[in-house]
């Protein structure tokens, strides 16, 4: 049943598995971030069979809640911000350039959210698929935090904030950020770009990225990655029939036999 604006709560509840308190509580971001992570994966396929990305609530529903499907950080940190606004979290949108795995100057492509519970600012991130965060970050300078088998922490730097992650015994940037509250036009152009510009990954590289808290699984293309913190294994799969199982039986995305996928 939807709830008021189109908000289907208890959908949404029955598709990452929780059935806790609603509260708007640290307790409940908490839960709520890691039952999210874990349970609607990251990925860009829709971009790869030539179907657009798009952000309004309706369609992030239909995808990622009642399709069954994942989606990539406008997608995921746009519904997860509405989702903790309707439990009354106090919630802020947020933009961010991307570091990870790039020696570039990127434009904002990454959205983030910063979440204020009793008096106490955190960084929440469901959208950065296989690196990113399982929990809410203490926006705490230079503190590590570890999030099971891995850890993060947030440093200044100049006006802008970096979250970085543990990594071999080194931080690793993964994307610099600043307080300026974003709108959601701010996202449909940037959504426009990662979506269709040729420059843009997305358009030219399958991504799909399944988190927990033991394991995380990365496919990038035909390379399947198993991350378990402190270990990580890569084999490349043989065809696009592995893909596809792959898809299934490690990420739940189920696509019909056959389907292929525009990636390079």
């Amino acid at each position: 049943m939807a709830e008021a604006g189109g908000l289907d709560l208890s959908a949404y509840l029955e598709r990452i598995g929780y059935a806790g308190d609603l509260s708007p509580s640290r307790s409940v971001l908490e839960a709520l971030h890691l039952a999210h992570a874990t349970h609607i994966p990251f990925e860009n396929l829709d971009i790869l069979l030539g179907l657009p990305i798009r952000l309004d609530l309706a369609s992030l529903q239909a995808k990622l809640v009642k399709g069954g499907r994942g989606g990539y950080c406008f997608e995921q940190n746009l519904l997860f911000s509405a989702i903790l606004r309707e439990l009354g979290f106090s919630v802020t949108n947020l933009a961010a350039r991307v570091r990870y795995r790039t020696t570039a100057l990127l434009p904002r492509t990454h959205m983030l959210l910063l979440v204020e519970v009793s008096g106490e600012r955190l960084i929440v991130d469901v959208g950065f698929g296989a690196e990113g965060l399982l929990l809410p970050l203490p926006m705490t300078p230079g503190q590590e935090v570890r999030h099971f088998a891995w850890s993060y922490r947030v440093i200044e730097e100049d006006e802008l904030w970096v979250l970085q992650l543990l990594r071999d015994g080194a931080w690793l940037d993964l994307y610099a950020f600043s307080l300026e509250p974003q709108e959601d036009v701010d996202y449909e152009v940037a959504n426009h770009y990662v979506s269709t510009h040729p420059d843009s990954r997305f358009v030219h590289t399958l991504s799909a990225q399944q988190l927990s808290p033991k394991l995380r699984h990365v496919l990038r293309n035909r390379e399947l990655i198993e991350d378990r913190g402190d270990k990580r294994t890569t084999r490349m799969l043989a065809d696009d029939e592995e893909v596809l199982d792959v898809l299934r039986k490690s990420f739940g995305l189920a696509f019909p036999p056959g389907t292929r996928f525009g990636y390079h």
